[in-house]
């Protein structure tokens, strides 16, 4: 197996790319004899662990012009109307900090969630708050415990800046084995790291079990709850583990406008968390020093059109529907997804797949976990979705 990584020292000081923003970005402005803390088998494709990998097209600098964008899970009818007129409107004063205008973001969010201030920490989406976590928790080394397969962004940032990843496979039923990753926490453990609903796999883990897991655990151990596509489900916030930040525990909740509010390009998002903890993550980050001045007008607004955070989520479960009944005709089995993306197995050898889909111009994601190949495509227009499924009966059938 060959391995390349960059020396943790130099890429701390440098403020390089890190592999999770290469996760969160696929194919862009890295290639397969990059210096990242990435690990890549013979054939160029990433190894997560023993169990999960990523399936990586030959050319990752010169990945073409797509007809169907469908392999990062962006929102396609966002920024919303009142985002974007707010976001037009605030253009002008973009030669300006928003410090102030951020302390009102911030007031916004508080509200909207229930919490005080001082609990809110703010950052350039959600994947820089989760980088920004695990930079602070293992420079000096320790391991987090996750599901595998596992959204990578944190779990990355943390190998690169000395820890380890003790993975823990998802249940039969795709949710998180609480039992396991419990059992799997031992003296080095310095964070429990949860993506609920899960990336990649659009799959659940029940409230009732995860509120009684996050308060147990983290009275000995800071629990990360990633809710970025909480939004999609149509009882959201009653799934959120927001209440027990009003009780004490020490649980992170990261959120994003970049999913369900459309906003992935215009990098918004925040932490809820104890001030304490919060105080601790902010001694090596400025918080929300990353946001631009009109992205923060743009999420205010964002927050009140509730008219597009509903017609998004019902265009998106429209498209869910599409494909789960385009799938089913074809005679091929899917994982019932929460999310904004889906996952299916494919009988065929991941880089051929993302090969033959990249000629019929339909981007998706390609990955090898619970001993199958699956493909992970994210939900678009419904004609970007007939192109795919189009595609698919071309490749697959």
């Amino acid at each position: 197996m060959e391995t390349k990584k960059i020396n943790r020292r130099n890429w701390i000081k440098t403020g390089i790319l890190t592999a999770g923003g290469v996760f969160a970005s696929p194919y862009l402005g890295f290639s397969k004899n990059s210096d990242l803390p990435l690990r890549l088998d013979q054939h160029g494709n990433a190894i997560y662990s023993p169990f999960f990998k990523e399936y990586l097209p030959e050319s990752l600098r010169e990945y073409p012009v797509l007809a169907a964008k469908l392999n990062a899970n962006e929102n396609p009818y966002g920024p919303s109307p009142m985002a974007l007129e707010a976001l037009k409107t605030a253009a002008a004063g973009g030669n300006r900090y928003a410090w102030k205008e951020l302390f009102q973001l911030v007031d916004k969010i508080a509200t909207f969630e229930g919490v005080e201030q001082k609990n809110i920490m703010m950052g350039p989406g959600s994947s820089d708050l989760l980088e920004k976590t695990a930079m602070a928790l293992f420079m000096n080394g320790g391991n987090v415990v996750s599901a595998d397969p596992a959204y990578m962004s944190l779990i990355r940032v943390a190998e690169a800046a000395g820890g380890s990843w003790k993975p823990v496979p998802l249940r039969d039923d795709w949710s998180h084995d609480l039992d396991a990753m419990e059992k799997a926490i031992d003296a080095d453990t310095k964070l429990v790291y949860i993506c609920n609903p899960n990336n990649p796999t659009g799959t659940i883990t029940q409230h009732k079990d995860l509120v009684d897991f996050c308060a147990r655990v983290s009275e000995k151990i800071p629990v990360f709850i990633d809710e970025a596509y909480l939004g999609f489900l149509e009882d959201g916030m009653k799934q959120s583990m927001v209440s027990l930040i009003g009780e004490g525990k020490d649980v992170i909740i990261a959120r994003t406008f970049s999913k369900i509010h459309g906003m992935a390009g215009l990098r918004v998002g925040y932490a809820v968390a104890q001030e304490e903890r919060l105080d601790k993550l902010q001694k090596i980050t400025r918080a929300g020093m990353g946001i631009s001045y009109p992205s923060v007008f743009a999420a205010m607004s964002a927050m009140d059109d509730t008219s597009f955070i509903n017609e998004s989520r019902e265009r998106n479960a429209a498209c869910r529907d599409y494909v789960y009944e385009s799938l089913s005709k074809m005679n091929l089995e899917y994982v019932p997804s929460h999310t904004s993306f889906m996952i299916f197995p494919i009988e065929m050898e991941g880089k051929k797949f993302l090969e033959k889909m990249t000629a019929h111009k339909i981007g998706v994601r390609a990955f090898k976990f619970m001993g199958k190949n699956w493909c992970r495509v994210s939900m678009g227009t419904m004609d970007e979705m007939k192109l795919f499924t189009q595609a698919l009966n071309t490749v697959l059938i």
